[in-house]
């Protein structure tokens, strides 16, 4: 895997471009190649462009900011990857997914509109039931 590993200061960052194992940590520091460098406050980009492609060609995957960094220096082709974290509502409960389409908001919205007959059916059925209940109560009430 090619990826950053952090060096320099408390605010003020700086990375080494590097090769390693995909399982091993950035920071454990058993890099199996020093790729290169990176400031990202000057932009300074120092890389060994061919041993980027070479260990690409042998299967080395690029994290996402290092394929966009590659891809923003015309060093491979493709398009950019968003690594930035998809937004979550904080109250999943309460608010419903927007779908993602039309169709999908038909598919969404013709069971709710069959389980609402299905609930007023329901309740025409329940309702004479309940009527004779109803005129029922004020004779059992006990007087005083």
């Amino acid at each position: 895997m090619i990826r950053f590993q952090r060096i320099g200061r408390s605010n003020a960052p700086a990375f080494r471009i590097v090769l390693l194992e995909k399982a091993r940590a950035a920071k454990a520091g058993g890099i199996t190649e020093l790729l290169g460098t990176y400031n990202p406050k000057s932009k300074a980009l120092t890389l060994d462009e061919a041993r980027v492609k070479a260990w690409i060609a042998k299967g080395a995957q690029p994290t996402g900011s290092i394929h966009n960094l590659l891809v923003s220096k015309g060093i491979i082709e493709g398009k950019k990857i968003n690594v930035l974290p998809k937004k979550t509502s904080q109250k999943k409960e309460d608010a419903p997914a927007a779908p993602a389409s039309a169709s999908a908001a038909e598919a969404v919205s013709a069971p709710t509109e069959a389980e609402i007959a299905a609930e007023t059916a329901a309740a025409a059925e329940e309702s004479p039931a309940e009527v004779p209940a109803a005129e029922e109560a004020p004779e059992e009430t006990p007087a005083a």
